[in-house]
Formats: structure tokens, sequence, C-alpha cells
């Protein structure tokens, strides 16, 4: 029996890319007037898939954060990969922010997905397996729909669409 047509969803990010798109916001910030002489500092923590914003005050923390999403965007990194902790106060009333990347499909977020793929007027099935959903269906114009109507969604965690087979 041959093996009915299939997708993964899955939400998963590119390390390398969020490094390159740190290392990228850091040289921006050695470059700018407006930080010339502050304490401001991006850093990428690889092991706790974390980045730590350090900023002088306010207005430069939301310039740096401006910075981190412009960087991730042209890298192709979503913005709902970002999740932006409350700032708390660090060493010498500057302000530490933390920014927890988004990674996996949580268990909650993946019924949600479901039960809109389940909504749709196509003959496909839905199943989750551990952070990602597997999509099987006997036409692959179905699940193209599903593909379809999912990109247009409003997610709250970013999703691809892998081994379509």
């Amino acid at each position: 029996m041959a093996q009915q047509p299939s997708f993964d969803i899955v939400s998963q990010l590119d390390l390398q890319e969020i490094d390159n798109a740190v290392n990228q916001a850091k040289k921006e910030l050695q470059n700018r007037f407006d930080f010339k002489g502050s304490k401001s500092s991006l850093e990428f923590l690889k092991e706790e898939k974390k980045i730590r914003i350090i900023a002088d005050d306010d207005m430069k923390l939301r310039n740096l954060q401006d910075i981190l999403k412009t960087r991730m965007a042209s890298r192709k990194i979503s913005q709902k990969a970002l999740e932006f902790k409350t700032p708390e106060q660090a060493f010498e009333g500057c302000l530490r922010q933390e920014v927890t990347l988004v990674q996996g499909i949580p268990q909650e977020k993946a019924k949600e997905i479901v039960k809109i793929i389940k909504d749709l007027p196509v003959k496909v099935q839905a199943s989750i397996q551990g952070d990602e959903i597997r999509v099987t269906s006997k036409s692959k114009d179905d699940l193209q729909a599903v593909i379809q109507n999912l990109r247009a969604a409003p997610l709250t965690i970013p999703v691809q669409f892998v081994n379509f087979r």
C-alpha cells in the first residue's frame, strides 16, 4: 500500500541565523552615534536559547529592541519567535531584558492548530506528535489548502511546513 501524502507542522529556529542577526545588531550598536559611550549591549546565550539586552535607559532599550527585530526580520526569523520579558533594573541604573526564543509547539498551541485544521472543509487527519503536528490526506490539494489557511491564521507562534510527501 502506498503511503498517504503528508506534511509536518513544526516551530523551529535556525540558531546560526539568530547568532548572525545578534552579531549584526552588535555591529550596528557600535556604529550608531546615539549609543557612543553607552553601556548598552546585546548577548546571545546559545545554551539557554535567550538573548540578553542591557540598556542605559528605556529609550535605548526600545531602540535596541527595534535593531534586534530589524536584524531578525532581515534574516527571515519571525517576530513571533521572540518573547520579550519585562525589563528589570541592573547595575548602575541600567535596564536588563531577557528575550526568550520560542521553539517547538506547546501542547495547548498544538490543540489550537488541530482545531483550526478540523474546522476546515477538507478531508485531512491531524495528529500531535510531541512538539510537531503531522497532517495526512489522500489529496495533496487538501494538504495545500491546509497550509494556505494556516499561513493566513493569526497564530502566536512561528510555524514551518516540512516533510511534504
